[in-house]
């Protein structure tokens, strides 16, 4: 089959573009920028398009379907090219359904913790040397793409994002899997530019809920009432499993997990970890792991890349970069780094640069979210704010939402970066939380700084 994509850039599209070639699939693609990873990723492989920008003549009939990425616009050209010759589109979640649909699906849902409860049951099962196809959102150790499709395997496992499918269908991903197995790990308003209303927002967990085929199964947190409230007052005829925080202990930074055989040493730490780590137990359970074999596996699971991950070390001080930039995300991350070093002094940097860190209304959402930190700053550029179109936000408002008079703002890439490298990080650890870098910060610097 020969696949063309519409944006094969993006950090998805790319890794679908590269599992589908690895499955024997003639791949060709477009896009009008293109940056790293996924550019050198693509060009091992012979997909980088020899041109960037958009290009009608590579559209034509020979083509079995194309797969439309969220970069491109509604009226991009070869887009138009597609429809007009009738050529199958399909969004990226479409595809994998279509990829998918003889497989027992296990979707993995939430507002918060879905990469890492994912990333963790790929973790088990490669250790077990149990072959499954899979989509997750973060490169793992051991993996060599974020997607794997293979025609074989009798189980997918997916992270089921919310956001929009494609620019001409606005429908979320997750509504499109029909899972076999789900999990539904946590409800905290996001996407503020999509879901206006928090109301509207958690509909969309409803309807995934409901998506999941009679007879399957949900294991979901019982400690979010949000979760609680929408799986159980859901009338579709499936398994209700409900599954909560284990029992740990924290001694001298390490972390140990409650297990019948007794306190276990693990990788992760946090409260909210240990959470994915229950649910990921159970859906690994689902699959036919035996809760021995999963203790066994997840032991060596040291976290999805940029979800805590450590990037330095010395006797006395760490530093962790963490992709946390929603408020329920950065309060869990900035408590579980406290409740690991409880003797040191945690510095904690949050970098606002999303449409909704920027919205007036939402941003009050991160009242307390940086209070577990002894030290609080939170960095974003007005240029950002411009960029996007968007009202002017002032530091008199991000100190308001917050509830923090102690609060650091920063608004200069340069001065930020002097900050940070001008601090003594004896006895204390650095956390930098963004899904940005802090307007150029380079981590490899960091890493020297804290490490050396």
């Amino acid at each position: 089959m020969h696949i063309h994509f519409i944006a094969i850039g993006g950090s998805a599209m790319h890794n679908l573009a590269l599992a589908l070639q690895h499955k024997g699939y003639n791949v060709s693609g477009s896009d009008d920028v293109i940056f790293e990873p996924s550019k050198s990723r693509l060009s091992s492989k012979g997909l980088l398009p020899e041109s960037f920008g958009w290009f009608p003549e590579k559209i034509h009939e020979g083509l079995d379907a194309v797969i439309l990425g969220m970069h491109a616009k509604a009226d991009n050209l070869e887009l138009l090219k597609a429809k007009e010759l009738g050529i199958t589109i399909y969004s990226y979640p479409e595809f994998l359904y279509e990829q998918s649909k003889n497989k027992t699906r296990v979707v993995i849902g939430g507002s918060h913790g879905k990469t890492t409860i994912t990333s963790m049951i790929l973790h088990v099962l490669n250790y077990h040397d149990i072959s499954v196809d899979y989509m997750v959102g973060a490169q793992l150790e051991g993996f060599d793409r974020m997607v794997h499709l293979t025609e074989e395997n009798d189980f997918i496992v997916l992270e089921g994002d919310e956001y929009l499918s494609s620019p001409i269908d606005r429908r979320p991903k997750f509504h499109l899997y029909k899972p076999n197995i789900a999990l539904l790990s946590g409800i905290a308003w996001d996407h503020i530019n999509v879901f206006p209303t928090y109301e509207n927002y958690v509909e969309q967990f409803k309807i995934f809920v409901d998506s999941i085929v009679k007879g399957g199964s949900i294991t979901y947190n019982i400690e979010d009432a949000e979760v609680k409230n929408v799986v159980e007052q859901s009338e579709n005829s499936i398994r209700k499993l409900g599954y909560s925080t284990p029992e740990y202990t924290v001694v001298d930074g390490q972390t140990l997990l409650d297990t019948p055989e007794g306190q276990m040493p693990i990788e992760v730490f946090g409260k909210h970890n240990l959470s994915n780590l229950a649910g990921a137990k159970w859906i690994c359970q689902n699959m036919g792991v035996d809760e021995d074999d999963f203790y066994e596996a997840i032991g060596t699971f040291k976290g999805a890349s940029k979800r805590l991950e450590k990037i330095a070390e010395r006797t006395n001080a760490v530093a962790y970069k963490d992709f946390a930039h929603s408020p329920s995300k950065v309060a869990a991350t900035t408590k579980a780094v406290k409740e690991q070093y409880p003797n040191r002094k945690v510095i904690a940097c949050l970098e606002l640069h999303t449409y909704s860190s920027f919205n007036p209304e939402f941003l009050k959402e991160y009242k307390g979210a940086l209070d577990a930190a002894d030290e609080a700053i939170v960095f974003y550029l007005p240029e950002s704010v411009k960029i996007k179109k968007l009202k002017e936000v002032t530091k008199e408002q991000i100190s308001e939402a917050f509830k923090r008079d102690d609060l650091n703002i920063q608004t200069n890439a340069a001065s930020f970066k002097e900050f940070v490298f001008n601090k003594n990080y004896d006895n204390s650890v650095l956390l930098l939380m963004s899904s940005g870098n802090y307007g150029g910060l380079d981590f490899e610097e960091v890493k020297g700084l804290v490490s050396g």
